[in-house]
């Protein structure tokens, strides 16, 4: 399968799992299919669900949870 990336469509805080004390999302390894949830970014208090728009196994995470995203940016590798 040729390699996808699924990037933030909105700028804010990039979050690979639910809260704090919960698993993330997906792991890399992981399959997913399009429409999973894969990672949340938080823009003023509110969060918004980023989803799979390609089928896939994780095969990276270019960003570390927490860190700013722009509008545009990868925040999840498929391979």
């Amino acid at each position: 399968m040729a390699r996808h990336e699924i990037r933030s469509p909105i700028p804010g805080t990039f979050y690979r799992r639910p809260a704090p004390d919960e698993p993330p999302f997906v792991e890399v390894g992981d399959a997913v299919a399009e429409g999973d949830v894969v990672a949340l970014v938080e823009v003023m208090k509110s969060f918004h669900p980023i989803k799979a728009d390609a089928e896939g196994t994780v095969s990276g995470f270019p960003l570390e949870d927490g860190e700013p995203v722009a509008a545009g940016m990868t925040i999840v590798e498929l391979g």
